[in-house]
């Protein structure tokens, strides 16, 4: 009886463990390779130069252009699927996401996000990989979007 409720007490153990470790996670982790989003706000005159989720983006602001250009490529030996681009702006305001598209290994797409407004100093981005019921992803309904002026 008493090897019972040891094996019986060390699952508890596991169990409670487990559930502990997962309540601690976060929904939204700083930008790396499963993060959603960056914590880190970017000046107008620096430039993004992030992997997330296998997605390479290269993002700088241009102010003739009042745009966010740049480019996504795939770094991974993989086709990723679904790859779109968003920026936040300090404004609060969301540009994008870009028109979601598969990219096979290696490859590169052009990136170009136009901002409607000038009321802002910094921003930060992010590349998006998977369909909108991925975790880790979300679907375009929970996007305010400023504009979804997105070019691929």
């Amino acid at each position: 009886m008493n090897r019972i409720h040891s094996i019986l007490a060390a699952i508890a153990i596991v169990l409670g463990v487990a559930i502990i470790n997962g309540c601690s996670r976060t929904s939204e982790l700083p930008i790396g390779d499963q993060g959603e989003e960056s914590n880190t706000e970017f000046t107008l005159n620096e430039q993004y130069d992030k992997v997330r989720n296998g997605a390479r983006l290269i993002l700088a602001y241009d102010a003739q252009s009042n745009s966010f250009k740049g480019t996504v490529e795939n770094t991974t030996s993989e086709t990723l699927q679904q790859v779109r681009v968003e920026v936040h702006l300090s404004n609060g305001k969301e540009l994008g996401p870009t028109t979601p598209g598969n990219l096979a290994p290696g490859e590169k797409r052009a990136i170009e996000l136009v901002a409607t407004s000038t009321d802002f100093n910094a921003w930060t981005a992010h590349p998006e990989v998977g369909t909108s019921g991925d975790s880790g992803s979300e679907s375009k309904g929970e996007h305010d979007a400023e504009g979804d002026s997105g070019h691929n």
